[in-house]
């Protein structure tokens, strides 16, 4: 039997939220254990994770490549860097898992870690898999300063602030 699941492009909330995000594994690593790694650097655009859109999807929304957008839904929201394609289907989203997890002090995740988007819940009461890939999106341009990706900056330790 088909269940409807909590979020997709037919329900209610998609009139508010009109891309369904895919938050895929990666060719560049797994996870987030290789993210600083020149195997994937190389892959994200400024330091931040690519989003890749369908090119309609992201014309009628003034997008255009490499541009810095903002994903969000009810949940939370990050900064990415748009790929328009023609390889992925109207109403669809692609951010791939495994962004190392870098939050704003008061914005969007900078990194592009689409974990802010996805519901905090377990996939059925059989399992605790991954229900990251029933997840409703908007992207629109950002127009704030952009911040800095300080995901893969060491932290700055007490002795080199001066104390203790």
């Amino acid at each position: 039997m088909w269940l409807e699941p909590p979020e997709w492009l037919g329900a209610q909330l998609a009139t508010r939220f009109p891309l369904h995000l895919i938050s895929d594994q990666p060719q560049r690593w797994l996870h987030g254990q290789l993210d600083h790694s020149p195997l994937s650097v190389p892959g994200k655009i400024d330091g931040r994770e690519p989003v890749y859109l369908n090119r309609e999807d992201a014309a009628e929304r003034g997008i255009v490549h490499g541009r810095v957008v903002k994903v969000f839904n009810d949940r939370g929201s990050c900064l990415a860097a748009a790929i328009p394609s023609a390889d992925i289907a109207r109403g669809v989203a692609r951010l791939s898992t495994g962004a190392w997890f870098d939050p704003a002090e008061n914005g969007p995740e900078k990194h592009g870690n689409p974990n802010v988007l996805t519901m905090d819940r377990g996939a059925s009461g059989l399992s605790q898999g991954c229900a990251a890939q029933t997840c409703l999106v908007e992207v629109i341009a950002y127009e704030e300063p952009l911040p800095t990706v300080t995901a893969h900056s060491l932290p700055v330790l007490r002795s080199q602030r001066g104390i203790g």
